[in-house]
């Protein structure tokens, strides 16, 4: 794969977990059913360009940075919606009119399923549905001062966001397309939260930022959250089946050696880790498959 290296990413600040504090997402992988409609989808319903397709895998991204690899897997089942998996993948924009450039295309397509925009705190979000199901968010931070140093214990407002006004205020005729794009958090459903703490928080080393009781949201340095944890439809769920969504969720660490550590921890905690020599995978309790890798040289 090949492209640009990668230029704008979402703020965080110094935390004292135990995950190294510049962790960030990478692509997610989404096992799909029909290939060539979902790559357009993500073509031209969010304005990614495809920078590598090649047999039964494509991956999409923007200024040559990746966000979604899509498998081509048709012979598996849809996705249990009541089931530990994928909630939505979260794609972070650098500024409201690369934002609302993403949400004007995606109104205009005949394939997108809206399901709302909030307003939360420390960011705008818009929420969609692809065509196989899987949940999208496409969001725009605040400015990191004015969220990131809140009092203990705050919690953020959630304030309804008319998609309208949003656009007329900040679509731009001569910014048609999104700029940069990042996958900025992951949110998955999974079967309870004091598990997921159990394995995000005490075994990877995450921080909490919120907890909801009914959902968790984690990070590294101090970002509002790299992966969210849910069980608003999925309380009480076991293991994942084989289905079509959620393939796997990708990290990046500085160094190879904070992967090593993270690869120590979880080995320690009795969880089962393949290492390839440059990544390592391993699985969270519902058997969601993060892969975590470092950075490369120079990104």
């Amino acid at each position: 794969m090949t492209g640009t290296l990668l230029t704008w990413r979402p703020q965080a600040l110094q935390t004292p977990g135990a995950a190294a504090n510049e962790t960030r997402m990478d692509t997610v992988e989404l096992l799909v059913g029909d290939l060539d409609a979902q790559t357009a989808f993500y073509r031209d319903a969010i304005g990614l360009d495809v920078i590598n397709q090649s047999g039964a895998s494509a991956t999409l991204g923007r200024s040559g940075t990746p966000v979604v690899t899509l498998t081509h897997t048709p012979d598996l089942p849809p996705f249990d919606r009541s089931g530990a998996g994928l909630y939505h993948t979260a794609i972070a924009f650098p500024d409201r009119v690369s934002l609302s450039a993403a949400v004007m295309k995606m109104a205009q397509h005949p394939s997108h399923i809206y399901q709302g925009a909030t307003d939360h705190t420390f960011s705008n979000a818009f929420y969609f549905q692809d065509p196989e199901g899987n949940g999208i968010e496409l969001y725009w931070d605040r400015p990191a001062e004015q969220w990131q140093n809140m009092p203990a214990g705050w919690m953020p407002r959630n304030t309804a966001i008319d998609p309208n006004a949003f656009l007329r205020t900040h679509f731009d005729t001569e910014r048609p397309e999104p700029e940069d794009a990042t996958v900025g958090h992951v949110h998955l459903q999974v079967g309870d939260i004091p598990t997921a703490r159990r394995f995000y928080v005490d075994t990877l080393g995450l921080d909490i930022t919120f907890d909801l009781g009914s959902a968790l949201f984690v990070s590294a340095g101090g970002y509002h959250h790299h992966i969210g944890l849910n069980t608003w439809h999925s309380a009480g769920a076991g293991p994942r089946a084989a289905s079509l969504g959620l393939g796997d969720v990708r990290l990046r660490m500085p160094v190879r050696d904070d992967v090593l550590s993270l690869a120590d921890r979880a080995r320690h905690a009795g969880v089962g880790v393949e290492d390839d020599g440059h990544a390592v995978r391993l699985r969270d309790p519902w058997g969601t498959v993060l892969t975590v890798a470092p950075e490369a040289p120079g990104a």
